[in-house]
């Protein structure tokens, strides 16, 4: 991970190892790849910031990282964005052993400031209802493999809670099938970076049209081998490739059948939003969504509709 131009390190410095050690470091740092490539843009523009200001990057005084900020501010960029560059920086200094100034008691007063007038409620993205979401799956067409194959990844992506970068990760060999549920095997996501061994269950449904499992198969038999991605691009004419499906076209996939507003956490969130209005408790929701918290279940949910979920009609009035 390059980061912040050079400074001397300390004698705790983690720039300062290299042969096995260095590796370490680097897998430490690496963490999530869409985080670890928002955090090197991140840290490109602090650096051009302070060349335009005439600030050294590293060590940078607490005035020089709350002018940054306020640019950020008043550029329009969310708080989630600020606090993101924020930690991005944080990361930086802590490779080098040395004192980073987001940790500066002046510069958090400044933050809890910026949280005060912009906000901290981030864009979420929306949940789909079921009986939209089970039609728009029936209407599609499924005389081609891009049809058997985007009837699969909506279906897969809903039923097991996934990530699009879990999805576009999916190996043939991290599917069993048994007679009653298909098992999927994740080496690594978001949540969980070490590799830790997790799996997900995905269930039969009655309906064959909306059926995820059914629907994977019906998909896997056009890609005729045992071993590879799951899911994969296609050329002109539906010819199939070998290439690994990226996150960006899961997430214009579904804004292609759902609707503009959604995206491809769309099929995440409404996974929690469904369940939790079918009645099902917070540990059976984290045991597919892979949560560690019932906080995180309580943020996915999207019941924004005053009228769903509401306690007031259950008075007995």
């Amino acid at each position: 991970m390059k980061v912040l131009p050079t400074a001397t390190p300390s004698s705790t410095s983690l720039t300062s190892y290299t042969g096995a050690a260095g590796r370490y470091v680097e897998a430490g740092l690496s963490g999530a790849a869409n985080t670890s490539r928002a955090y090197q843009s991140d840290l490109k523009r602090f650096a051009a910031w302070c060349a335009a200001h005439n600030y050294p990057p590293i060590p940078a005084a607490t005035e020089a990282l709350v002018g940054f900020i306020t640019s950020l501010a008043e550029a329009g960029k969310k708080v989630a964005t600020m606090q993101r560059h924020c930690a991005a920086i944080s990361k930086a200094y802590a490779v080098r052993g040395i004192d980073s100034p987001t940790d500066d008691k002046q510069f958090k007063i400044f933050m809890d400031g910026v949280r005060r007038v912009h906000g901290v409620r981030q864009k979420q993205a929306p949940a789909f209802g079921l009986a939209n979401f089970k039609k728009v799956v029936r209407g599609l067409a499924l005389d081609t493999p891009g049809g058997l194959r985007d009837r699969a990844i909506l279906l897969l992506g809903f039923t097991g809670a996934f990530r699009r970068s879990e999805l576009t990760a999916l190996n043939i060999e991290d599917l069993s099938f048994t007679e009653d549920c298909l098992i999927v095997s994740l080496s690594k996501s978001k949540t969980n970076q070490l590799g830790d061994h997790e799996e997900k269950a995905i269930f039969y449904s009655p309906e064959s049209a909306v059926c995820p499992i059914r629907s994977l198969k019906a998909w896997l038999s056009q890609l005729d081998r045992v071993q590879g991605p799951v899911f994969v691009s296609l050329r002109k004419n539906n010819q199939l490739t070998t290439n690994r499906l990226s996150d960006q076209t899961i997430n214009v996939l579904v804004q292609r059948y759902l609707g503009a507003g959604f995206t491809a956490h769309s099929l995440r969130a409404s996974f929690v939003t469904v369940a939790k209005l079918a009645g099902a408790d917070d540990s059976k929701v984290m045991n597919q969504t892979k949560h560690k918290t019932s906080t995180m279940i309580r943020r996915y949910t999207r019941l924004d509709d005053v009228k769903q979920h509401n306690a007031a009609k259950e008075l007995g009035l």
